[in-house]
């Protein structure tokens, strides 16, 4: 699916690729060792993937302004997987060691802000004042999501409308501005920009949703490792559906465990135990099926987004990377 969106972008995605491996060469040796790295092990780029589609339904073709918001997508969403790796301490990322742990926590930091500095600086260069006031938006939002979810962690007291918030913050706001700054920079009416919003920011919903279904999912063997969040005291969508349907002593019960509970301090087999309660007791209260109908309704609004773009040839791969969304289908 990925691979027939790419093809699809032809020469667009090729530009995006020349640009991208341009915009974060340097003459330091160091920042281009790593930066080799990054990309043998660079995930799908959903992200600029999304951007070029959006500027491929506005005007047919992706114009230089499409294509730097694209880039800059990617160099943002990865800025921020390095901070983020050194704020969780995490070792592993996508089954390969993190940046982190090949060289220091310094250098993960470090790189983070060179690519953020190359994200800001291609659309400084040649877009216009609402391009950069969604990025600007939108990385005062990665930094509140995170920020809340910190918060939540310690006082363990998650609503809907807190998971909502974080995962919009965290990962929406993203989608949403990559797709959004494209399809301005394509010329987009308000009617398009409407529809765009509507369709990033559902999509972006869907996918965190999906990825927090895959952490209380061992049975779909996606290959990441699962009841990490828990331990985490990352309250997400499952979880959050087991505190919905769980008898009042029952939830409460695990929560006031899960308060004494500390990773930083307790052995692997502690950890081991508390992941594997709450995977239990997910599946034992239907925590699964209440996040699959949340996810579900985000896809449906997604879909729901598209009537715009019924004629577009654009149409066919926006709907199959709504669709993807869904774990029933895996």
């Amino acid at each position: 699916m990925y691979r027939r969106a790419k093809e699809y972008l032809g020469s667009d995605w090729l530009a995006f690729q020349e640009m991208f491996r341009e915009s974060i060469h340097s003459d330091v040796l160091l920042i281009n060792q790593v930066n080799a790295y990054l990309l043998e092990h660079s995930g799908k780029q959903l992200r600029p993937l999304l951007a070029l589609l959006a500027g491929r339904a506005i005007s047919g073709v992706c114009n230089d302004r499409v294509v730097r918001c694209a880039v800059a997508s990617e160099l943002l969403h990865t800025a921020s997987l390095l901070h983020d790796d050194v704020a969780d301490d995490s070792p592993i990322r996508r089954g390969s060691p993190t940046v982190m742990a090949l060289y220091s926590p310094s250098v993960s930091v470090l790189i983070g802000d060179f690519w953020l500095s190359r994200g800001i600086d291609l659309i400084l260069m040649k877009c216009d004042n609402q391009v950069i006031g969604y990025y600007a938006r939108c990385l005062a939002d990665l930094v509140e999501g995170e920020m809340l979810q910190l918060e939540k962690a310690g006082s363990l007291d998650t609503t809907m409308e807190d998971y909502r918030t974080i995962i919009y913050c965290k990962t929406a706001s993203l989608f949403k501005a990559a797709m959004m700054t494209a399809a301005h920079s394509a010329g987009a009416s308000a009617e398009q920009m409407q529809a765009i919003e509507s369709y990033s920011f559902h999509l972006g919903m869907a996918f965190q949703m999906m990825d927090d279904i895959f952490d209380y999912s061992p049975q779909l063997n996606t290959g990441k490792p699962v009841g990490v969040d828990i331990v985490e005291k990352k309250l997400t969508l499952p979880f959050l559906g087991f505190l919905h349907n769980a008898p009042r002593d029952v939830s409460s019960g695990f929560v006031e465990r899960l308060r004494k509970f500390d990773m930083n301090s307790c052995k692997e087999e502690e950890k081991k135990l508390i992941s594997s309660e709450a995977l239990s007791l997910v599946e034992r209260y239907k925590g699964l099926e209440y996040a699959q109908e949340c996810l579900d309704r985000e896809i449906g609004k997604a879909l729901e987004s598209l009537s715009e773009f019924n004629d577009s040839p654009v149409w066919e791969h926006l709907v199959a990377l709504a669709q993807h969304m869904s774990v029933r289908k895996r």
